[in-house]
């Protein structure tokens, strides 16, 4: 289980179910101070960690420690520049180290 800051742990299954799904190999951090209702990255591991959640919501959950937990696995990798599917700018986020193996980098 990978433990959240702010809120509830999860399996990294499930995140990678949830990136192969979106049909991309990664999945941006897009952390943001904001409240949920006004995310405006509904493509990030932000979003989708804080749409799980019931109590906390409202708080930034993609921390920094949460992607060092998924690359830790060895199931993931940690990018800095890989194109945000909602802004189009260059965000920070992990990539599925099996997209790698099969040479399908991001």
């Amino acid at each position: 289980m990978i433990q959240v800051p702010h809120g509830e742990p999860f399996d990294v299954d499930d995140l990678i179910d949830h990136i192969s799904k979106s049909g991309r190999n990664y999945i941006i951090q897009g952390q943001q101070n904001c409240i949920f209702k006004d995310h405006t990255k509904p493509s990030s591991l932000d979003y989708w960690l804080r749409s799980r959640e019931e109590k906390n919501k409202n708080i930034k959950q993609a921390e920094n420690s949460v992607l060092d937990s998924l690359a830790a696995t060895g199931r993931l990798k940690i990018f800095k520049k890989l194109p945000c599917p909602d802004s189009g700018r260059a965000c920070k986020g992990i990539v599925l180290v099996e997209a790698f193996l099969q040479g399908e980098g991001p």
